[in-house]
């Protein structure tokens, strides 16, 4: 199993701070697991396609390329500012 944590705006437009998805070898990188989720359909391609996403991948920032293995917690934010 994967974990998938969402946050911000996207924990917001999906109605969710948190999944549990099967590890598959067809979603074992961070682009293949966006590709996953945008395929649901709405609110996921809307939320996950509107602005350049942050990843971390066992709380280690990581790029789309990274790969994801069974047992991994992947999570997806939107880049924030400071003031």
């Amino acid at each position: 199993m994967i974990k998938i944590l969402y946050f911000a705006r996207l924990r917001d437009s999906l109605n969710r701070g948190e999944e549990q998805l099967e590890y598959s070898a067809a979603i074992n990188t961070g682009e293949k697991l966006l590709s996953a989720l945008k395929s649901r359909g709405a609110p996921w391609q809307d939320a996950l396609d509107k602005t350049q996403l942050l990843m971390s991948v066992n709380q280690t920032m990581a790029s789309p390329d990274a790969s994801i293995q069974d047992g991994d917690e992947v999570a997806f934010f939107p880049p924030v500012t400071g003031g």
